[in-house]
Order: structure tokens, then sequence, then C-alpha cells
């Protein structure tokens, strides 16, 4: 069997074939862990209750890159409008994520979010030891699942999609990915 993953990019459509299914059950995976990732941040600020993000907003992220933007949201409202986001967004990122329900939104806003993580935590010491980090590599598997989609058995794939058992015996498919049999 091949996989003839179908998504956009950039704009574009894009089609590239990959072979069999186990593709859509990695997709999961990756899902998965980083579902859990974003899920327990998140509670860890829910649990440590207040949350204050004003030493990242307004202290390290002065004097980055991102600094002019970043830095508007260092006090007022703002800061108080971040301090409930950043958890609740990470939690809901993270749930999103693990259960498959909106899994492009939530990815999508993970790479956003993770964007402001690298290059903030980067500029300010970060990249002592090179660019790549594990924000970089947390930036990439968000965007990744938000290009392919979220893989084998998620809750956004239409049931009728999702899972074929009574067609065929590989169970499930995914909702960004078409089978095809290619003969050789």
């Amino acid at each position: 069997m091949v996989t003839n993953i179908q998504t956009q990019l950039l704009g574009r459509d894009v089609s590239f074939p990959v072979e069999e299914s186990r593709f859509a059950y990695w997709l999961v995976v990756m899902r998965l862990i980083v579902g859990w990732w974003f899920l327990h941040a998140g509670l860890d600020k829910f649990l440590a209750w207040p949350f204050d993000a004003s030493w990242f907003v307004g202290g390290a992220a002065a004097q980055t890159s991102l600094g002019p933007i970043v830095t508007l949201f260092s006090d007022g409202i703002l800061l108080s409008f971040t301090n409930i986001m950043v958890p609740l967004g990470q939690t809901l990122i993270g749930l999103g994520l693990i259960v498959g329900a909106l899994t492009r939104l939530a990815a999508f806003f993970g790479a956003f979010l993770m964007t402001f993580f690298y290059f903030i935590n980067g500029e300010t010491g970060g990249w002592a030891h090179g660019v790549i980090t594990g924000d970089l590599l947390g930036l990439l598997i968000f965007a990744m699942i938000a290009t392919l989609g979220a893989g084998a058995c998620s809750v956004s794939t239409p049931t009728s999609r999702r899972c074929r058992s009574s067609e065929t015996t590989r169970g499930c498919g995914t909702s960004s990915v078409n089978e095809e049999t290619q003969h050789e």
C-alpha cells in the first residue's frame, strides 16, 4: 500500500506518496508526545497559580529581536491576558493534540508559541551551544502536525474515513491521507 499525502504548503496544493500505513500511526505518536508536553506545561502553570509571565515578556524578551512585540504585553491588561492565555493555551493545545480534535489548529498555535519561545530563549543565552534546541525541535514537530494532519484514529476525522475495519484489516486511516493500492 502507498499512502498519498495531500496537503497545502505555503498556499499550494502538495501531494506525495509514503509507503505503508505506519506513517499514520507515527503521526499519532508525535501528536501524543507533543500533546502531553504542552498539556503538562499548561497544567503545571495552573497548579502553581498565579502564573506570572512578566519575567519573560518584560524582562527576558526586552533585548531580543521580538522584544518590540513581546514587551507590549509586559504590563496592564495585556499582561493579565498573557498570564491567563499562556497556561490556558498550552492546556488546550495539549488536549487538542492528545484527543485529535482540531489538530491542525492546535498544532498551528503550538508552533506560534514555540516560535516566541525559540527566539526569546535562544537570544537570551539558549543558543550558547548552537541554534538547534528543544524549542526548535518542538516548533518543527508542531509544523509537521499542522501540515500533515492528525494521523490515525483522531476525533476530528470523520468515522467513515477514520476506521474502515469492516473493509480492511488495517484499522484506522487519516483525515489528510488517501490510501491507494499500487501494483509494481
